[in-house]
């Protein structure tokens, strides 16, 4: 015999929306999410000239503004336009080297909401899927979505964290994906920016 299973509209769980969402948060989750807007925004009135100037400021000014631009979550970052600027002016090689280290550092930020529980990610319509990979493949999934210019490295980040991925395989596999990506945009610099 078979039993049929019903469920009510009030028995169905639905994700909070809206400000309701914003509220659902951890504090700490909401801190990063603050400080990673905070940081968007700030780099939107950078002056289109001190990225210009990049090369004055060396490897050094590579390496911050990359961390910088790669600390935020879910948000787009400046960062590839800073690797293919520099590739201009300075080696390709170290500035894949050094942006690859930055974006890689940056994406910690991720990581850590997802080991403090960021139940934002829970309500991503990718979250769920994104989670799957990472639990299935592990640091392959890292490393590609760190490769590929998208911003479900950020959920993957977060789910490495929630899953308890060992710190050290997701910061390797984050910068050597993030390192590969660097090292093509700064040579495309370098060929076509000249």
């Amino acid at each position: 015999m078979s039993e049929e299973i019903t469920t009510s509209p009030q028995q169905i769980a639905r994700p909070a929306d809206g400000w309701r969402t914003l509220l659902a948060i951890s504090p700490q989750s909401a801190v990063m999410m603050l400080g990673s807007l905070a940081l968007a925004v700030g780099l939107l009135f950078v002056p289109a000239d001190a990225v210009e100037r990049l090369g004055a400021f060396g490897y050094g000014g590579v390496f911050v503004l990359v961390l910088l631009s790669s600390a935020t979550i879910v948000l787009p970052s400046p960062s590839l336009g800073v690797a293919l600027i520099a590739g201009r002016s300075l080696d390709p090689w170290i500035v894949g080297l050094i942006s690859g280290v930055a974006a890689g550092l940056g994406e910690v930020t991720g990581y850590l909401a997802g080991r403090g529980g960021s139940e934002l990610a829970l309500r991503s319509r990718h979250y769920q899927r994104v989670q799957r990979w990472v639990s299935r493949w592990g640091a392959l999934t890292i490393f590609a979505m760190a490769f590929i210019p998208t911003p479900v490295m950020d959920l993957a980040g977060v789910a490495a964290g929630a899953l308890r991925m060992p710190f050290r395989t997701f910061l390797i596999a984050c910068i050597a994906g993030k390192t590969a990506r660097f090292i093509g945009v700064a040579w495309i610099g370098a060929a076509f920016l000249r």
